[in-house]
Formats: C-alpha cells, sequence, structure tokens
C-alpha cells in the first residue's frame, strides 16, 4: 500500500460521495491543449495514480501537480488528496507517450522521479466493477485496491496461499489485486507486501474511499 494511502490520507473525507477538488484555472504554456468543435482530435478522460508522493521528504503539493498537467496541455485537470491522484483529459492514444511525458515534467519540476500509472476512465470503472468484495457491505477504508502496470499473474501473490495472509484476503484481478483488510492494515503481513512493487511490475494501491472519489471526478457510477 502506498504510505501516503497507508498514513490516512483518507481519513476526514466522507465514505459516500467524495468532493471534487478545484481544478486550477488558466492554462500554462506547454503542448497546445486540445481543441472543441468539429474536427477536434479524439480525446479520452485519464486518471493518473502516481506512487509514493508526499511521504519520505518527496514533496508535491497537488497545485503544483495540477499546474504540470496543465503545462503539458491537457484539460479538465482535477486532483484528489495528497498522495497523487488526478483526471484530466488529454488526446486519446499515445498513454505511454503521456506517461513518460508526465513522469519527465515531474521530475524537472520537483527534482525526483515518479512512478505514474494511467488508466482510461472507462478502466477505472471497469476495475472497480470486477471487485469480488460486497463494497457496500464494509469499510471504505480497509479495502483497498492495488493497480498494477502488468497482468496480474505477474505478481508474486499470484503464487501465494491465501490461507498464509488471514484474516487479511486478496483476489487477484486482471491488471489489479484486491485487498480487505478486516483489522486494518497496520500490521499486516499482505499490507506489507503490497506496498512494495515487485521487480519490473508497477504497483500503487489506493483504498475503496478514494477509487469511489475518482469515479465521481470521471462522472462515473461508483459500485458499493
Amino acid at each position: 500500500m502506498d504510505t501516503s494511502e497507508a498514513a490516512g490520507q483518507d481519513q476526514g473525507t466522507a465514505p459516500g460521495r467524495a468532493r471534487a477538488a478545484r481544478p486550477e484555472a488558466g492554462q500554462s504554456p506547454g503542448r497546445p491543449a486540445a481543441q472543441d468543435g468539429p474536427g477536434a482530435p479524439e480525446t479520452t478522460e485519464y486518471v493518473a495514480l502516481l506512487r509514493g508522493v508526499n511521504v519520505g521528504g518527496r514533496r508535491m503539493p497537488m497545485a503544483a501537480l495540477r499546474e504540470v498537467l496543465t503545462g503539458l496541455g491537457h484539460r479538465g485537470v482535477r486532483t484528489w488528496l495528497q498522495s497523487g491522484n488526478a483526471v484530466f483529459t488529454a488526446p486519446a492514444g499515445g498513454r505511454d507517450l503521456l506517461t513518460a511525458e508526465l513522469q519527465d515534467a515531474l521530475a524537472a519540476r520537483f527534482g525526483f522521479r515518479v512512478d505514474c500509472l494511467l488508466l482510461s476512465a472507462a478502466e477505472l470503472a471497469a476495475t472497480a466493477a470486477r471487485c469480488p468484495f460486497p463494497a457496500d457491505a464494509l469499510d471504505p477504508a480497509k479495502l483497498s485496491v492495488v493497480f498494477l502496470g502488468g497482468p496480474a499473474g505477474a505478481h508474486p501473490l499470484h503464487a501465494a496461499e491465501a490461507a498464509a495472509y488471514a484474516p487479511d484476503e486478496f483476489r487477484l484481478g486482471e491488471r489489479e489485486i484486491f485487498a480487505y483488510f478486516p483489522g486494518g492494515m497496520g500490521r499486516s503481513r499482505l499490507g506489507a507486501l503490497l506496498a512494495t512493487s515487485p521487480p519490473g511490475l508497477l504497483a500503487t494501491a489506493r483504498n475503496w474511499r478514494t477509487v469511489r472519489a475518482l469515479l465521481d471526478l470521471t462522472g462515473r457510477p461508483a459500485p458499493g
């Protein structure tokens, strides 16, 4: 689990609907923003999940993150909490290029590199819909989704015995792992394992409250 989330960045937010963060006004210099109207290029709404920000001295104010995204020419930029969650609209396609540009821009602005995982809003909604746990009946702070940069089968938990982590539970999805911590993550062996990215596989976790908030920001219904 990303330390910023585990440290309680979701505390104080109602477990139902989330407050949508106010986007930055104006347009910073950078790539020209996507244009509206006939002949305009097709756009996609993306969700950016940054790993390991605002922990261990890696300070990144969300207002500055919005400035970076706006400076890259993205539109409708909104952020949620301080753990590195953003929603924005950009030209469709070229996700790898968008990710690389964002990581380079963040390194130039803040002086350290940050791994970023980009999902389309539709992909985030599909991930939430695959949750095998009864999300509406659980504490959203104890239910988490670990988003992966590759197939879940590449994660070490693919070969793990579920009973070894009881009473905590996990289920592998497609490019995500769902985890439930009935006693919280504090001293959880499963939580400690999910807090790290295995070699060659980016992994970053968000609890269910944050997942619902990000779906709200994209205007999509949240299950549970």
